[in-house]
């Protein structure tokens, strides 16, 4: 089975930084702007229940996770 993935939408993103707070080892802000940036697309299993977290307390829903069809590759 394969692992869930992750992608993000800068131009939906306020750069609230939930996303960087609630999982720091797969997302982080932009010092420019701000704005999130994915760390790891497909992170390990230690840091999966913080990514789904991050993505559901995103509040302008800039993270999307892609979980894997079941019974799929």
């Amino acid at each position: 089975m394969s692992a869930p993935r992750l992608s993000v939408d800068r131009e939906r993103c306020i750069g609230a930084g939930m996303c960087a707070m609630t999982a720091p080892d797969v997302f982080d802000q932009d010092p420019d702007d701000g704005l999130v940036i994915l760390l790891d697309a497909g992170p390990p299993t230690a840091d999966r229940a913080a990514a789904r977290m991050a993505a559901g307390v995103c509040p302008s829903g800039a993270i999307t996770l892609h979980e894997p069809e079941p019974g799929g590759s």
